[in-house]
């Protein structure tokens, strides 16, 4: 019994090292292009992007990381714009609670 206790505090020990939880601010970006300024020229590429096929990222302005998205319906109304995320990153994906534009 010991061991099989000892077993699962490992087991959830190494989910809570793979996922951060946390606050980001950075873009709605595409695949393709992976960039844009916040500009009505680059929210435009960006929409006409992923409609044609490129997956949605989030584009972090902190260190410029690029994160897929787990949940990109979450993001719809924003693409292209800058944003402020929360959720949890698991090696390079993102998965997000809530959006929201910045003050």
């Amino acid at each position: 019994m010991k061991r099989l206790w000892i077993a699962c505090v490992f087991v959830v020990s190494l989910f809570a090292l793979s996922a951060a939880a946390g606050e980001w601010t950075g873009y709605i970006a595409d695949s393709k292009c992976k960039h844009t300024d916040g500009s009505a020229k680059s929210i435009e590429c960006t929409k006409n992007c992923i409609k044609a096929g490129a997956e949605v990222v989030f584009v972090s302005t902190a260190d410029d990381k690029v994160y897929k998205i787990a949940n990109p319906e979450k993001v719809k109304e924003h693409y292209g714009h800058k944003v402020v995320v929360t959720g949890d990153v698991a090696k390079d994906t993102l998965t997000i609670e809530s959006v929201r534009m910045p003050e």
